[in-house]
């Protein structure tokens, strides 16, 4: 495949599952583009154009050619300068590696990862929140997070990857689409009781089951296993983690329990205050499972996969 061929693969696999609805995300889309038509040529030129039609501005080819043809690639949750040196060591042995594939974002995806902070409202809304307080809720922690961004080194991989040849590609939201659709389709379909049997469930997903090895594995944070687990919310795309002010209108809507890849612990004590229980499955281990099923599209398509930095590769067809 040529790298711009699996750029907008990834693209299109995160509006496929988006939560959101390709209606919706075509209508920002066309909104941005109308914006765009009105700037000034000086500031045309410095708009970043692909977010005329990419959705997700943590998902981007970092490094390499659009044209570039790739064979083989090295996957992993986090890919800084190590893991470029890792991939360019393993072409010296003869691998054939071609892409560095990292999941979580890094360059100008990593700078403008708040922008994809939006759907989290569209999630809430779904569950019974008004939209209009979901924007203003997630509009003001997206602030935070850009704040936060800001100051960070962000090329440090990306220019390593330029320096010794390789193409280098984050795929960020449209994986965390992926595991979120995954595991919100089974708890709908099967309307867990108890807290336990959620934590059962995720439990008897591989990914879930080796982390549990590791000491990484799912846990209840707040509640108990005993206890009803009521409507169950899968938060696990749109960027990082929500807003304190979230926790109250969830439980308020009559979300149960929510189900995540990691919580600070201000909103942590924030659903104890409102009795909403909490079942942190695990970062990585979440990552694990939105990458795997985005990878088993690329291996469909004839790719070689390696993987690394936290990556436990599990087929599914």
């Amino acid at each position: 495949m040529k790298l711009k061929e699996i750029y907008a693969l990834a693209i299109k696999t995160g509006v496929d599952t988006d939560p959101r609805g390709r209606d919706l995300i075509e209508a920002q889309l066309a909104k941005k583009r109308e914006a765009f038509d009105k700037l000034s040529d000086e500031d045309k030129a410095l708009f970043d154009q692909e977010k005329l039609t990419n959705p997700y501005a943590d998902t981007r080819i970092l490094a390499g050619k659009p044209d570039a043809e790739i064979g083989g690639l090295l996957a992993g949750i986090d890919m800084e300068a190590t893991e470029v040196l890792l991939a360019d060591r393993l072409r010296d042995r003869g691998e054939a590696i071609d892409l560095v594939l990292a999941h979580h974002p890094e360059g100008a995806a990593l700078a403008a990862m708040h922008e994809v902070m939006g759907v989290q409202a569209d999630i809430w809304h779904r569950f019974g929140v008004p939209i209009n307080v979901g924007d203003a809720l997630i509009d003001q922690r997206a602030r935070e997070v850009q704040r936060a961004l800001s100051p960070i080194n962000h090329d440090r991989p990306v220019d390593a990857a330029k320096l010794l040849g390789l193409a280098m590609m984050c795929v960020h939201t449209p994986a965390d689409n992926l595991v979120s659709k995954f595991l919100q389709d089974q708890f709908d379909a099967e309307s867990p009781v108890y807290v336990d049997d959620v934590v059962k469930k995720l439990k008897s997903i591989p990914e879930y089951e080796a982390a549990v090895k590791i000491n990484a594995g799912p846990r209840i944070v707040v509640g108990a296993g005993n206890k009803r687990a009521g409507k169950v919310l899968v938060l696990m795309t749109g960027g990082t983690g929500g807003p304190e002010g979230s926790i109250e209108k969830l439980a308020a809507a009559g979300v149960g329990t929510v189900v995540e890849m990691h919580m600070d612990e201000k909103l942590r004590k924030k659903a104890e205050e409102f009795h909403l229980n909490v079942i942190i499955a695990g970062h990585i281990a979440s990552d694990n499972i939105g990458m795997n099923l985005w990878l088993d599209k690329l291996e469909l398509k004839g790719l070689t996969v390696k993987v690394c930095s936290g990556l436990f590769r599990v087929k599914r067809k």
